[in-house]
């Protein structure tokens, strides 16, 4: 079966529906979920509210969206996951076979049918109900592929619950038509917390699904669904245009092309220009993130650090590619970083950036008992040393955004070969200009990048595409979007990178690296005699004191690498992850995931 455990499947309610609901059940949690049927749930407008809050509990919660790009072709990390290493990773450990929250969504579905309660707000819930089931749904698809498609409150006697799964394109066609149900019957069209399902936010994610199914079939050839493709870009195109053209939302610009982009991301309150849908922080009740402990802990994290291939891809400020420069592969940090897209300032530590700590706002240049690469994280993160322990974090994190439908709409277009002037300059060139980008934003570029279609994308060939899939890259790190972006368009390989970092000019030289004239690191395959004081010493020698292998070294052209000791080797299988093995045990029916 599903590994649906039904029989004690809580209702998540809050403590506000026990009241509604009390008459003899001590426990809500503890009964079937089929015995929460009292009239007042669901003959009442506040009784179905207090219900579908219970849906919220499907969405991403701070810790998630801080964690989305734990395993990225872009970021060097602490291990490399067994995911993707020959031979570490099975059906044995495979997890997220899990479906309460879909009973929970179909119960109510099934049992919304009072008649004291209007149709416009019956609906209206349902609503809501069913796009948690498209959101539901949509993660199990990308995971998954194939997974059964349940729209009925079963019992746990329900022979249903030991059958096949269906096929993509009948799940597929499903969420959309959940998707299509709500944004015609959801009644919110905004909401200035930022947190609440409305119209707007229903298309954008709309223009997510249907961008991500209509790309994996068109490259995944293997599925031989790629007639249908097209007719899912230009639902994606439809549902991004129709966010846009209803006005509500705008990229943020206040603060300057130097602060615009990274304010959406440090702030307490969701920025409601930008933002339409985000995890919110709460002081006043003690609810906050452990974004800083997470990006910032030695320990704690994944201490992922942006890869030097990926870097080189953020333009110069004019808006020539940074590879264009002569000697950039020479270039060390303090230099390299200069004059580019003024995004790259805002995403990692750099140039003249501060932090807060105690009362004293100081220089905080890279620092090596957390990056491996040289390139530090800071988007996420609060520019004050106080949050990096525990859970302390004030800052919201946004889930959806108004840059990310820009760049659906984009990408369909293009994909669709119906791009053209006027959408780069809606899209692509105002992202680039909140970058502060001086270079030609207004009309489509006519030349390929050949250092990003050689390292990235060697298959496209049209200039617009790959200038979108550079700008989705840049604008999105960090955000959760990077490994189904690679998914869907078929470039696994890129997992197998190797994870690089800056170029190290000369062993047992300090470097300064943000131009304050203190040195900062120095690295060395000896430790010299007279290190000093308040330099970090780093070792790139081929072994340890202790004789282990040392997963820091120099490669050919004196960059850092990490981990190129452990082996990556990217397998056609990990498009899907398996399904879990306890699962097909339970209901053979299942089948397995090619290759698992």
């Amino acid at each position: 079966m599903f590994s649906i455990k039904f029989k004690y499947t809580r209702l998540l309610f809050s403590l506000a529906v026990i009241g509604i609901i009390a008459t003899g059940c001590k426990k809500l949690d503890q009964v079937p979920q089929s015995s929460a049927t009292n009239p007042a749930v669901f003959g009442s407008v506040n009784g179905l509210q207090v219900y579908a809050n219970s849906f919220y509990e499907i969405l991403p919660d701070a810790g998630a969206l801080v964690r989305g790009d734990a395993m990225a072709d872009y970021a060097a990390r602490t291990s490399v996951p067994d995911f993707l290493r020959p031979g570490a990773y099975s059906p044995q450990q495979s997890t997220g076979w899990t479906w309460n929250a879909l009973r929970n969504i179909n119960y109510f579905l099934a049992n919304n049918v009072r008649t004291n309660v209007s149709v416009e707000q019956r609906n209206h819930f349902n609503g809501l109900a069913r796009f948690f089931r498209a959101w539901f749904y949509f993660d199990k698809l990308k995971r998954f592929g194939d997974v059964p498609w349940i729209n009925s409150a079963m019992d746990i006697d329900d022979p249903k619950l030991y059958g096949a799964r269906d096929p993509r394109t009948l799940v597929v066609d499903s969420i959309i038509a959940d998707l299509d149900y709500a944004s015609k019957n959801i009644l919110t069209t905004n909401d200035a917390s930022r947190t609440q399902i409305t119209k707007n936010i229903v298309y954008a994610f709309k223009s997510r699904v249907c961008l991500f199914e209509g790309t994996f079939r068109k490259y995944h050839t293997e599925y031989d669904l790629g007639s249908s493709a097209n007719g899912l870009l230009q639902q994606a195109a439809d549902a991004a245009k129709t966010v846009i053209d209803a006005g509500t939302f705008n990229l943020n610009t206040a603060g300057g092309t130097d602060k615009a982009y990274r304010a959406l991301f440090n702030s307490t309150t969701p920025n409601t220009n930008e933002v339409l849908l985000a995890a919110v922080v709460d002081p006043t009740l003690g609810v906050f993130n452990d974004a800083n402990w997470y990006w910032t802990s030695a320990t704690y994290g994944d201490r992922l650090s942006l890869i030097r291939t990926f870097v080189n891809t953020y333009l110069n400020i004019d808006g020539t590619p940074f590879t264009t420069t002569p000697g950039y592969k020479t270039m060390p940090f303090v230099e390299e970083v200069k004059g580019r897209d003024m995004r790259l300032q805002q995403t990692i530590r750099m140039g003249n950036y501060t932090r807060l700590n105690g009362a004293t706002q100081e220089a905080a240049p890279p620092v090596f008992s957390y990056t491996y690469t040289g390139y530090q994280p800071i988007k996420l993160t609060q520019d004050d040393a106080s949050m990096d322990g525990g859970s302390r974090n004030t800052n919201s994190i946004p889930s959806i955004r108004y840059a990310e439908v820009l760049l659906n709409y984009a990408e369909a277009k293009a994909e669709l070969g119906t791009f053209t002037d006027a959408d780069w300059n809606m899209t692509v060139g105002a992202l680039r200009r909140r970058a502060g980008i001086t270079g030609n934003t207004a009309t489509r570029p006519t030349t390929i990048d050949q250092y990003l279609q050689t390292n990235y994308f060697p298959g496209i060939t049209d200039p617009s595409l790959l200038e979108i899939r550079r700008e989705r890259g840049i604008e999105l790190v960090f955000e959760g979007f990077r490994f189904y972006d690679i998914v869907r368009w078929k470039r696994g390989p890129l997992m197998d990178q190797v994870w690089n970092g800056f170029y190290v000019p000369e062993l047992n030289t300090p470097l300064d690296l943000n131009a304050d004239g203190k040195p900062d690191v120095a690295f060395y395959r000896t430790m010299p005699s007279d290190p000093v004081k308040g330099v970090t010493y780093v070792s790139v020698g081929d072994n340890l004191a202790n004789g282990s292998v040392n997963p820091q070294r120099l490669n050919s052209d004196n960059e850092l690498t990490w981990l190129s000791n452990v082996q990556r080797k990217w397998d056609d299988k990990y498009y899907l992850y398996p399904i879990p093995e306890a699962d097909r045990l339970i209901n053979p029916k299942l089948g397995q995931n090619p290759g698992w």
